[in-house]
């Protein structure tokens, strides 16, 4: 009995973590992870590591997303590619926009 109910602590467990993934990432949520989750309790906790490991990521996507971190992805950027990009991007337009004036 204590072996199966360590068992459903942990799937359940796991379904907390899937829970948190999915609610971060904009996922559908997942029938069969709340119902694990309510056989053991509905008082389920993430383990210390997961907790820390989700405190983490956490930390860093709101560094990418400050300020500075956009300064950084800024001077992290590769120049020529950025110009051919935008030529690229201008040369489709002028064509489109040369397309409609011969329909016209």
């Amino acid at each position: 009995m204590e072996r199966d109910a360590t068992f459903v602590q942990k799937k359940a467990e796991r379904a907390t973590l899937r829970v948190h993934l999915r609610e971060k990432y904009r996922l559908p949520q997942s029938e069969k992870d709340e119902n694990q989750i309510q056989m053991a309790g509905d008082d389920v906790d993430l383990p210390e590591d997961l907790q820390k490991m989700m405190a983490d990521d956490q930390v860093e996507e709101e560094e990418k997303n400050s300020f500075l971190g956009q300064i950084q992805n800024i001077q992290n950027m590769d120049m020529d590619t950025l110009k051919e990009k935008a030529t690229a991007t201008f040369t489709e337009i002028k064509q489109a926009a040369e397309e409609k004036c011969l329909l016209m």
